[in-house]
C-alpha cells in the first residue's frame, strides 16, 4: 500500500502559489520595464544557481530538470522575441516549436522519475548522454527532412480530440497526460516536497506553451516561475534534512538548538528515553528497533499543555514546555507516557505475512502476532532562578531521568524529587513470543 498518510498538502502550498502568480503575471497585456529585464535575466540566473545548489546537494536530477527547461526556454526565446518585433516567424520556427512540446514532456517526465543512484558522476554522465543523443537525434532529423517532420507532428491523427482550447500539435497531449501520470505516481509512493513540486512545474510548462506566442512575456515569465518552483523545493528539502529528524518525522538536535535559543525567563524541559531500547534491537532486530522509535514519537508529538517534542538522539526525546511550569506539565507528561504504555505492538512473521487484509486481521486478533509492550522513562526539570542557560535545565532533567530508570522505569521523575516522588511506580514492560 501506498504511504497515503505521508501525503500532505503542505507539499503543494508553495508551488501553487508560485503557479498562481506565474500565470496572473504572464496574462498582463505588458510589463513594465523593471519586470521585463527581470524576467529576461531570472532564467538564466535560477539556471546557475539552482544548478550549484542542486550539485552542492548531490541533487542530479533536479539539475537535469532545470536543463531541459532553460534549454526549451532558451530556443523558443529566440523565436517568440522575433515574432515580437517583426510580426512574422523566423525560418523554422514552427518545426523548432512543435520540437520543443514534443520533447519537453518526454526529457521532463523521464528525468523527474529517473531515481538518482550512488555514483553521482556517472549519473550524471549517463543522464547528459541521454540528453545528448535526443537533441542530435531531433536535429539531425530537422536538417535532413524538415517538411516531412513538420507535416508528421501537425498531422491531425484523433479529429474526436480537435476543439480550440487544444493549441498544440496532438502527439503533445498523451506525453503530457503520461509524465503526468508517471510524477503523480512517483508522489504518491514517496511524497516529498520535491515531487509534488515536479508535478505542479509540469502543468506549468503544459499551461506555458500555448502562450508562447500569443502573450507577450509569458515564456519569460512561466519559465522563470517553474524553475523557481524547483529550486524552493530543494531549498524545502535542505531545511527538512538538516532540522527534521528522517526517522520519526519530529525535529531533530539542530531545531531543539534554535528553539532553545528563542525561550524566555519560565520554562520546561523533559527528556524521555524508551525502556530496554537495546533489548528490543538484540531481541527483534533494528527494524523493529525503528518501529519502536517512530511509535514513541508519533505518541510524544501529541504531547498536550504546549509542548514540543524533540529527537535529541538515539532512544531519547526531548519535549519543551514554554511559558510553563512544572506543575502544569507533570499531567501531560504523564499521559504521554501512558498513551505509550497502553499501545500494544503486533510483530509479524514476514516468512508467513497473510496475503490479503482479512486473513492479516483474523491473525491480530489471534496468538499468531507476537506482542511486544513498549514504555519510557521520562525525567523533567523547571528553569529555576539558579539556572541561566538551558543547557543546565536539561542536564538537570537527564538527572531526573537517571532517577526514574533507578526506580525501575516506566515514570515520570521530576528533578530533586526522592523516589517516592515518581508520579507513577514502577511497572516492567513485557514482550511476549
Amino acid at each position: 500500500m501506498p504511504r497515503l498518510t505521508a501525503v500532505r498538502f503542505s507539499h503543494f502550498y508553495s508551488p501553487l502559489a508560485l503557479l498562481a502568480g506565474g500565470l496572473a503575471a504572464a496574462r498582463q497585456p505588458g510589463l513594465n520595464e523593471f519586470f521585463t529585464s527581470l524576467f529576461n535575466v531570472l532564467p538564466t540566473v535560477l539556471l546557475l544557481l539552482g544548478a550549484a545548489f542542486c550539485i552542492a546537494y548531490g541533487r542530479v536530477r533536479e539539475t537535469f530538470l532545470l536543463l531541459v527547461m532553460y534549454l526549451a526556454y532558451f530556443l523558443l526565446d529566440t523565436q517568440a522575441d522575433h515574432y515580437r518585433a517583426t510580426g512574422t516567424l523566423l525560418p523554422g520556427a514552427a518545426l523548432t516549436f512543435h520540437l520543443c512540446c514534443l520533447l519537453l514532456p518526454v526529457l521532463y517526465g523521464l528525468y523527474g522519475a529517473w531515481r538518482e543512484r550512488a555514483h553521482l558522476l556517472q549519473d550524471g554522465a549517463a543522464r547528459l548522454a541521454v540528453l545528448f543523443v535526443v537533441c542530435v537525434v531531433a536535429l539531425a532529423l530537422a536538417r535532413r527532412f524538415p517538411e516531412q517532420l513538420l507535416d508528421w507532428l501537425t498531422e491531425i491523427r484523433w479529429p474526436w480530440l480537435q476543439a480550440e482550447w487544444l493549441t498544440l500539435i496532438q502527439l503533445v497531449y498523451p506525453l503530457f497526460l503520461l509524465a503526468f501520470v508517471v510524477l503523480l505516481v512517483q508522489y504518491i509512493r514517496h511524497p516529498r516536497p520535491v515531487h509534488a513540486a515536479q508535478f505542479i512545474a509540469l502543468i506549468g510548462l503544459l499551461l506555458m506553451l500555448p502562450q508562447v506566442f500569443s502573450r507577450p512575456g509569458a515564456l519569460n515569465v512561466l519559465s522563470s516561475l517553474m524553475m523557481l518552483i524547483l529550486v524552493v523545493a530543494i531549498a524545502q528539502e535542505a531545511y527538512q534534512m538538516a532540522f527534521r529528524d528522517e526517522l520519526t518525522g519530529l525535529p531533530g538536535r539542530r531545531a531543539l538548538n534554535e528553539r532553545l535559543q528563542r525561550l524566555g525567563r519560565q520554562y520546561v524541559i523533559a527528556m524521555a528515553d524508551v525502556d530496554h531500547f537495546k533489548a528490543f534491537n538484540d531481541t527483534h532486530g533494528h527494524d523493529v528497533g525503528d518501529q519502536v522509535l517512530r511509535l514513541v514519537a508519533s505518541r510524544l508529538r501529541k504531547i498536550g499543555g504546549g509542548g514540543r517534542a524533540y529527537r535529541y538522539g538515539g532512544e531519547e526525546f526531548t519535549l519543551v514546555f514554554s511559558g510553563r511550569d512544572l506543575q502544569d506539565c507533570l499531567p501531560h507528561l504523564e499521559t504521554v507516557r501512558r498513551a505509550v504504555e497502553e499501545y500494544v505492538m503486533h510483530l509479524r512473521d514476514k516468512a508467513n505475512r497473510p496475503q490479503d487484509a482479512q486473513q492479516g486481521k483474523r491473525r491480530r486478533g489471534g496468538s499468531g502476532a507476537n506482542q511486544v509492550s513498549v514504555t519510557i522513562s521520562i525525567g523533567v526539570a523547571e528553569r529555576l532562578p539558579t539556572q541561566r542557560h538551558p543547557d543546565e535545565v536539561i542536564k538537570a532533567a537527564d538527572q531526573a531521568l537517571y532517577s526514574a530508570k533507578s526506580a525501575g522505569r516506566n515514570c515520570v521523575r521530576a528533578h530533586g524529587q526522592n523516589r517516592r516522588g515518581a508520579v507513577r511506580t514502577v511497572t516492567q514492560p513485557t514482550a511476549g513470543a
